[in-house]
């Protein structure tokens, strides 16, 4: 018997991880594809806004399973929208025509050299805050439902899910003005991982909210894939 719960409600985490793997090996494969590996984010986003409440239509799960859902939940979105951010943002490095790779020997190449560094450092950086915005909120929601019943209503620092909003939105940057946004889309990570850990309030979004938001993801993605189909990746 194979080990792990493989019922309906943990589908759409299961297929929010393999959208980040292929997001993942996408941008990093050959010179890159960033612009591509933001569909994958996007779609784990989508997985994103209804895999707890597709769960949580399921009442006869047991304590394993709804603990195991929990914990696959926050490993997947450490990929999703942790590791596949930084690895578009690599990917925009390599495609940068303004940066250059990273000379392996050469003190002449040295300013180049610490540009890659910062920017390598910002990436880690930012997987980083979302490991431990991620396991914070595991801690702090388990603290909660020992006091408290219910859902929470509000998120203490901005969730790890917003990348699936926010990067989409700087790359379409990139067909809408004729510079290179490289520096622009670090900018946004260097900002949101620290938003990751900020004590801001936000209040969770409703079914309302989270329709609202999928419909700004949904404009995104047609924006984007017009852009891509009419400019394609090398604009």
């Amino acid at each position: 018997m194979l080990l792990g719960f493989y019922d309906y409600t943990v589908i759409l985490t299961y297929l929010s991880l393999i959208s980040a793997g292929l997001g993942i090996f996408v941008s990093l494969h050959g010179e890159g594809h960033p612009y591509l590996g933001i569909f994958f984010l996007m779609f784990c986003g989508l997985c994103d806004a209804f895999d707890g409440k597709v769960a949580r239509t399921k009442k006869d799960r047991s304590e394993a399973a709804v603990k195991f859902g929990i914990q696959i939940d926050s490993l997947t979105d450490l990929v999703a929208f942790g590791v596949l951010p930084a690895c578009v943002g690599d990917a925009m490095i390599r495609r940068s025509v303004f940066i250059p790779e990273m000379p392996i020997t050469g003190a002449e190449n040295r300013a180049e050299n610490s540009l890659c560094v910062l920017l390598f450092t910002i990436m880690l950086l930012y997987i980083l805050a979302a490991m431990i915005r991620l396991a914070y909120f595991n801690v702090e929601e388990e603290e909660r439902q020992k006091k408290e019943e219910g859902v929470r209503l509000f998120y203490c620092g901005v969730p790890v899910t917003s990348a699936s909003l926010v990067f989409p939105t700087v790359m379409l940057f990139h067909y809408i003005v004729p510079v290179d946004i490289t520096m622009v889309y670090f900018a946004f990570m260097i900002v949101l991982g620290f938003l990751f850990l900020s004590r801001i309030q936000i209040k969770k979004p409703g079914f309302k909210g989270i329709m609202v938001m999928v419909g700004i993801g949904l404009v995104e993605f047609i924006l984007l894939f017009v852009a891509w189909q009419v400019f394609g990746f090398g604009r």
